[in-house]
């Protein structure tokens, strides 16, 4: 895989760009360059009717003729547009001789720079490009945006340039200028302007910044990051990942949910892995309590839901104690996403009425009812279990669970690598062992287990006794 593009706006105004060809395709490009600014020069032996009248007018220069390599003088940028290749290669050779940026026209393999698919709102611009993999794709996502983005979005954007100097002087500090913009854009504004009341949007701001304390204290959000399949991410945790000065996160907060999150903020990862170093929750504590008091948007980011088994509790009080401020947005607990990406349904009218979440990271002194966790027609969702696998059949099967009741483990749930094992609580044990089935993985317990043989959809099939691999 080649390295993708690096994204660049380029400021031409006033500079010159070298545009060689004199059809369709030129003027496409020489329009977008005069919108930018720049003095442009066309070389062609002719020019077409819009190129033309802009040269006569004075709009543009045209050097007439065949290519010659001083075309390019005082050039900053190169763009060939001719329907010769041959005439486009010398042109790229002679643009990169003289080390200056060259794009030819459906030529990725010898453009320096590609032209983006473009979406205006008056200052504000949105480009795509695929890196010349799928040019079509690329102008089909810039023909979606036309249509989704709101056409005031460059008002918003022309009110904000208007205040640049306001914002600036009232939030000195970067971080309290995000947060306020962040509110701003989720306040009433945006509606005003939709509504074309320009002159109540401008009041609306101006209450805005009246009202508003640059000094604000620090705020922590809890966010459940669900099981690691970032389409599975709440929209409210993905606006406040993308609000977020600093996040802490779990080990199993998977790179592609952190991907999502504000490229600058800062990362600090505090996971907890059975058997190996990690951080201590005192330490935890200490963060959370630090960012926030130095003024910091903090995303305690967990895998799953921060109530479920993730010490959200724990934490909340904390903040609570120290006097920070504090929101807890929900995600998918791996218990939900494992039964339904493994085809497990955690109730069935003919097999479970009830379900319930249980930690199999048992201590020495164990509290846990196995006497009615033994009971039927109900659904164990153990977590934590690969550990405990033998320990949790012992303790099942003594209090009167049947020995041939379903079971399932389900490792890595919702993710590519995701794997399912069928047996009976009796035989799991040494299925795991045999599969070298490891965490994360959640444990299911109940008739409801054995339907994932046929309900499943999501990977590969359940791999269920016989056992071939061990044999």
């Amino acid at each position: 895989m080649t390295a993708p593009l690096f994204p660049l706006f380029v400021d031409l105004r006033g500079r010159r760009v070298l545009v060689v060809g004199g059809g369709a395709v030129a003027r496409r490009k020489v329009e977008a360059l005069r919108e930018a600014g720049a003095r442009v020069r066309v070389g062609a032996p002719a020019l077409e009717p819009t190129l033309a009248a802009w040269a006569a007018q004075g709009a543009i220069e045209h050097a007439p003729g065949r290519f010659a390599p001083s075309w390019l003088d005082g050039a900053w940028l190169v763009i060939a547009a001719t329907d010769s290749p041959a005439i486009n290669r010398a042109v790229a050779a002679a643009a990169e001789a003289r080390r200056l940026w060259v794009n030819v026209v459906d030529d990725v393999d010898i453009s320096a720079f590609h032209v983006p698919a473009r979406v205006r709102r008056g200052p504000l611009q949105v480009a795509v490009s695929s890196g010349g993999a799928a040019p079509m794709l690329a102008r089909a996502l810039r023909e979606r945006l036309e249509r989704e983005l709101d056409p005031t979005l460059g008002e918003l954007a022309a009110l904000l340039a208007r205040h640049r100097a306001r914002l600036r002087a009232a939030f000195p500090d970067t971080r309290a200028r995000r947060r306020f913009l962040d509110a701003l854009l989720a306040g009433e504004l945006p509606q005003l302007l939709a509504r074309g009341d320009r002159d109540g949007a401008e009041r609306a701001f101006d209450a805005a910044i009246a009202r508003a304390k640059p000094e604000r204290r620090g705020h922590v959000a809890l966010v459940g990051a669900g099981p690691g399949d970032p389409g599975l991410l709440t929209l409210r945790a993905l606006r406040l990942l993308n609000r977020a000065d600093v996040i802490l996160h779990d080990r199993l907060a998977s790179a592609e949910v952190l991907a999502l999150a504000r490229r600058d903020a800062e990362r600090i990862e505090v996971g907890k892995q059975a058997g190996r170093h990690h951080v201590p929750q005192a330490r935890i504590h200490a963060l959370m309590l630090e960012h926030a008091r130095a003024g910091r948007f903090v995303v305690r980011l967990k895998g799953g839901d921060p109530f479920v088994f993730g010490r959200g509790g724990e934490e909340l009080e904390f903040l609570r104690a120290h006097g920070v401020s504090y929101e807890v947005v929900p995600g998918i607990t791996a218990a939900l996403a494992c039964a339904a990406y493994a085809g497990i349904p955690l109730t069935h009218r003919g097999h479970a009425q009830s379900v319930r979440l249980v930690t199999a990271h048992c201590q020495a002194a164990d509290t846990l009812d196995w006497a009615t966790l033994a009971a039927g027609r109900q659904t164990l969702a153990f977590y934590m279990g690969v550990a405990e696998l033998p320990r949790i059949r012992e303790r099942l099967i003594a209090h009167g669970r049947a020995p041939d009741t379903p079971a399932a483990l389900v490792e890595n749930g919702s993710h590519p690598t995701q794997r399912v094992v069928l047996g009976t609580l009796d035989a799991l044990p040494t299925l795991a062992r045999a599969h070298g089935v490891g965490s994360p993985a959640l444990l299911f317990v109940g008739e409801v287990a054995a339907l994932a043989a046929d309900l499943h959809w999501f990977g590969a099939p359940p791999l269920r006794e016989p056992l071939h691999a061990a044999a």
